[in-house]
């Protein structure tokens, strides 16, 4: 098979949701020769796909969970060879005070997870403080910030605030995301990037940390 073909094929396992069919997919790739890191991509697409659908009513949360945990249990079993040796860079990622919005947030959890980032997922409604006392407990390389309400999204200016308030700024890259994030507010408030969904979060955190 071409590679277009088995990218594909991962993807499309992915939008099963079930777990045998994602574990099937990922080891005929080995078996085809496929690296890693391919695999985690063509697997990555799937799992926006199924955020998508999600979003739209066609799948629902147990789906999206379901597709979650077999992404992970088969990047599990891949050999990522000195990419996976390498020091892991810490990411603490979380939905913004205020907000209740979680599903978009998780992807972006488990998608971070799969590219080789330790990363600690805070959850929904976190306060701002408990960005900095985890910031500091993990010694974090990156903090992303997930927004899904215009009432909301200030919370994203507030932690990049408080981070500098307390002297870790320089130290820590921020990651915005959520449907009212853009480009153009990310600057605004002085995050490193905006990230308009999972696979893009993971390109770009990996050109800010890697």
């Amino acid at each position: 098979m071409d590679k277009a073909a088995i990218l594909k094929e991962l993807s499309d396992a992915m939008v099963t949701c079930k777990a045998d069919v994602i574990m099937a997919a990922t080891k005929k790739a080995v078996d085809e020769g496929m690296p890693g890191v391919e695999i985690i991509d063509g697997l990555a697409a799937g799992m926006t796909e199924v955020g998508d659908q999600f979003e739209r009513g066609k799948l629902f949360l147990p789906h999206v969970m379901m597709a979650a945990n077999g992404m992970q249990a088969a990047v599990d079993t891949l050999d990522m060879g000195e990419a996976g040796a390498t020091v892991k860079k810490v990411i603490i990622n979380g939905t913004v005070e205020g907000d209740v919005h979680d599903i978009g947030k998780s992807i972006v959890s488990t998608m971070l997870q799969s590219a080789g980032f330790e990363v600690h997922d805070l959850g929904r409604d976190v306060p701002i403080a408990k960005f900095i006392e985890a910031v500091k407990e993990y010694n974090a390389d990156m903090v992303g910030l997930s927004a899904l309400m215009t009432t909301t999204l200030n919370g994203q200016k507030d932690v990049i605030e408080l981070l500098k308030a307390n002297g870790l700024r320089d130290n820590v890259k921020v990651m915005v995301g959520g449907a009212p994030a853009t480009n153009a507010w990310a600057e605004k408030i002085g995050a490193d990037c905006y990230a308009e969904n999972a696979p893009e979060a993971v390109d770009k955190a990996k050109s800010l940390l890697l």
